[in-house]
């Protein structure tokens, strides 16, 4: 699989990242060691998962596999803390108190004593920009991350960090952005891609898929395996099946007919090789689902598919 570098660093992640919010809730730990073997067999290198995954269980089961199924330094390791639950409650926070104790308990959870790239999940009005970012740089400083980046940030967000860490020497800069990109999800082309563009930072991108829409496997309904029919993830797909949405999705599997792919390898193929996307981040919750993906790998888009497909998504096109 192709390395790419990540933004204006010399740290290299596969094209497609493997994600692994699911282990522990939909995915148990030997269908994930599956998954992980065949995504490292295939060449790829960059694991993405978070403190708040599967509560804490996404990140244990990773650390059961690194050094059982894969070798540590195989793979490129990527975490993420800022949200949690506390006392019930789901809480979005990036204090310097929250993100290193985060860290510390990831750090435990995964059985190594650093990771390859700590991201702050999300941005928080109510803690200075300048105290999240302190803790990155301490996260650099104490050796518990090689890189940092961040997530979920706004274009002017994002330049606003990214120029800190830039103008004050000695600081660990950026390295990435993690955002949500798909066919059905572009509105960070607007502001963030540009920022991050111009200031160097790499581009992750979550959910590639449109939150599984684009697979096509909600064309005639909501199947009964899929997150639509899951009471805990169905807000996270019912706002994405609009008419707009639709209609896009018919164009890729139209465009997928045409080309024997499936449509889950045109969506893919299509957001991998956006400017600026460092790695397309692809979850799956069975092995077979995930060689879909890895099959990605060797196809390329052809160019006047490409510009067909970016039409009918624009974001001209939505209501």
């Amino acid at each position: 699989m192709q390395q790419r570098l990540l933004g204006g660093t010399g740290l290299a992640v596969s094209r497609l990242g493997l994600g692994t919010m699911g282990w522990g809730r939909s995915t148990d730990e030997h269908e994930a060691r599956d998954q992980l073997t065949a995504f490292c067999d295939a060449g790829g290198s960059l694991v993405d998962t978070a403190f708040t995954y599967s509560d804490g269980a996404s990140e244990e089961i990773l650390g059961s596999l690194l050094g059982s199924a894969v070798a540590r330094d195989e793979v490129v390791l990527a975490t993420k803390a800022g949200v949690g639950v506390r006392r019930g409650q789901r809480y979005f926070e990036t204090s310097r108190r929250t993100l290193l104790s985060c860290l510390d308990t990831s750090l435990q959870r995964l059985g190594v004593d650093h990771v390859d790239l700590f991201q702050a999940h999300v941005w928080s009005d109510a803690v200075p920009l300048e105290e999240t970012l302190a803790a990155l740089d301490q996260a650099v400083t104490s050796g518990r991350a090689l890189y940092v980046g961040i997530s979920n940030y706004t274009g002017w967000q994002t330049a606003q960090a990214a120029t800190w860490q830039r103008a004050v020497p000695g600081r660990a800069p950026l390295a990435s952005t993690q955002v949500e990109y798909s066919l059905i999800e572009r509105r960070v082309e607007r502001e963030v891609l540009p920022a991050a563009a111009a200031l160097g930072l790499g581009v992750l991108a979550w959910s590639p898929l449109g939150r599984g829409i684009l697979t096509g496997k909600y064309r005639s309904g909501t199947p009964s395996d899929s997150r639509g029919a899951d009471a805990a993830m169905s807000g996270f797909v019912d706002p994405l099946l609009t008419e707009r949405n639709r209609t896009v999705v018919e164009a890729v599997a139209r465009a997928a007919d045409g080309l024997g792919w499936s449509p889950l390898q045109v969506a893919l193929a299509w957001v991998r090789d956006r400017p600026g996307v460092s790695s397309a981040i692809v979850g799956a919750r069975t092995t077979t689902q995930l060689a879909t993906s890895l099959a990605t790998d060797e196809l390329e888009l052809p160019p006047e598919l490409a510009a067909a497909l970016d039409d009918v998504s624009s974001e001209e096109q939505r209501p």
